[in-house]
């Protein structure tokens, strides 16, 4: 098989969480367990650092892969889910895994894999702990996928465990109290670890199963807003300047490119798990902290990809994670006009996170995204918005492309001035939704995007006039990194014939049919 046949086979034969929700739901390590015990359990061969909780936790893990990266490791990156190519998942030193190391690992494993019933995230555990074996990775940043305690990646023994935030989701398999949710997620902490804990909203519930965990485990515990603090913090160009207290020492002005006061606590963590590794006595370099903060891209999370109109996407869909876009929106733009193209899976809090978000959306554009199993269909979206925002600011467009070009048209429309300023578009919902509007955003761009406003829109007609044609073919494969730079003053103008018959029927099957071509220090200790 080739990298694109591969990635077919895994999401047809394999219970992705991702693709069809709680179906593909297989908890408990005995699968796991006896698929690393085949592989030589090479999850032993290096150390770890294991990060859960409800929120935050994608961020930290990168955050952390960056500081540790930056101080010399070879360092391995495992976290969930993709936003557009499955390789995004499993990094070294900020590289994907190679596609042919993707197609030899299932070749060769499949039958072992089948025989085992394992699901979609259980295979991709176990093939991010070879390569990082394979890879002489000296330290892994392994992102829970569900929970904690029952979740595949569990089968380690971290040097440092993270719990961020515990809130109420998917109360269905970890429990429905905020105590049994705390519990499942202090299943990460084992014996002799440092445990480093993140600010919790709702502490006099989560905190001492937390805290319990810890002193059950022998674990030294590392607590924001006791043993570590965020002191200082202003927002400033593409982020926020923070002081950060550890406790190793202080950690003045340092920049954080990303947007926020959970981003500054998300650092605040990463900084004081990297610092339970790197064996340094007081604090670590601050220009190494500075560079490595820094360079950090998280995409999907709060993520400016355009401005005129500035474009926003945010793929948190849970309501901590709304609260914490509202309070970066507002602290750090100053919107006269926003407006949401929302799209989330059926079995979310939809109406609590519109809620949340419904003070900083001028109007929304309800949508649907790629995942057709799972996404909430429009219409029934389209209703649950109406009773938060009213009828008259609530628009439904059923495709994302055309949701997203409705959005960019009412801001256009008044921006009187041409320049954008104080309008934009919140792409939201959805981890689907941000991944499949970064595809059309970022990588399937066309020739009329370098166009300037004026050129998409006559303000004394008020409406774009349509277009034709296919987009210029000299544009195609742009930045197909997911984490690749991008900046323009172009604001997207586009209709579903822009991009051929792309259809979104899966981002990942899609970035793997682009091409097929194979990709091209000392070990730490026993984990």
């Amino acid at each position: 098989m080739n990298y694109s046949q591969t990635i077919d086979y895994l999401f047809s034969s394999m219970p992705s969480f991702q693709d069809i929700g709680c179906d593909a739901y297989k908890p408990g390590l005995d699968r796991i367990t006896a698929f690393c015990r085949y592989l030589g359990n090479p999850q032993r061969n290096f150390y770890t650092i294991h990060v859960a909780g409800t929120n935050g936790k994608g961020s930290v893990s990168h955050i952390l892969a960056s500081i540790l990266q930056q101080a010399g490791y070879r360092v391995g990156l495992y976290t969930s889910p993709h936003l557009k190519d499955f390789r995004e998942r499993i990094r070294v030193d900020g590289e994907m895994i190679p596609k042919q190391k993707v197609v030899n690992f299932v070749d060769k494993h499949h039958a072992k894999m089948s025989e085992l019933s394992l699901s979609f995230f259980e295979m991709t555990t176990a093939m991010a702990f070879d390569y990082f074996d394979q890879s002489d990775v000296e330290v892994a940043v392994i992102e829970t996928g569900l929970g904690g305690r029952l979740d595949a990646t569990n089968i380690i023994t971290p040097l440092v465990s993270v719990v961020t935030n515990v809130g109420l989701e998917h109360t269905e398999y970890l429990g429905d109290t905020l105590r049994k949710i705390a519990a499942e997620k202090a299943g990460i902490i084992k014996p002799n670890c440092t445990a480093i804990i993140g600010p919790q909203p709702h502490e006099e519930r989560v905190m001492p199963i937390l805290m319990e965990a810890a002193e059950r485990n022998h674990a030294t515990l590392v607590r924001d807003g006791y043993e570590m603090e965020v002191t200082d913090r202003v927002p400033a160009v593409g982020g926020q300047i923070a002081t950060l207290h550890t406790p190793n020492g202080v950690y003045e002005q340092v920049p954080i490119a990303k947007f926020g006061e959970h981003q500054a606590h998300n650092a605040l963590a990463a900084l004081a798990a990297a610092e339970a590794v790197i064996p340094v006595n007081g604090p670590l370099n601050g220009d190494l902290v500075g560079q490595a903060l820094q360079g950090v891209k998280v995409p999907g999370r709060i993520e400016q990809i355009r401005t005129s109109p500035t474009i926003i996407l945010d793929g948190g869909h849970n309501v901590n994670a709304a609260e914490a876009l509202r309070k970066a929106i507002e602290e750090s733009y100053d919107f006269t006009q926003l407006v949401g193209v929302v799209a989330m899976m059926g079995d979310k809090q939809v109406e609590e996170y519109l809620g949340v978000l419904e003070p900083i959306l001028s109007q929304v554009v309800v949508t649907e995204n790629s995942w057709r199993d799972r996404v909430m269909p429009a219409e029934e979206l389209e209703k649950i918005a109406v009773q938060v925002f009213g009828r008259d600011r609530v628009i439904r467009e059923d495709s994302l492309p055309d949701a997203i070009q409705k959005a960019v048209d009412m801001v256009d429309v008044e921006d009187e001035t041409g320049v954008g300023y104080g309008r934009g578009v919140l792409v939201c919902g959805s981890f689907v939704t941000a991944g499949d509007a970064r595809t059309l955003l970022k990588e399937r761009m066309n020739a009329d995007l370098a166009k300037p406003k004026a050129e998409r829109v006559n303000p004394s007609v008020g409406e774009p006039e349509p277009r034709t044609g296919t987009g210029d073919p000299a544009r195609s494969g742009v930045e197909s990194d997911a984490d690749a730079d991008f900046a323009t003053d172009a604001n997207p103008d586009f209709n579903e014939n822009d991009f051929g018959d792309f259809g979104f029927d899966k981002a990942a099957k899609e970035a793997a049919k682009e091409a097929d071509a194979a990709d091209g220090g000392p070990k730490g200790g026993q984990a």
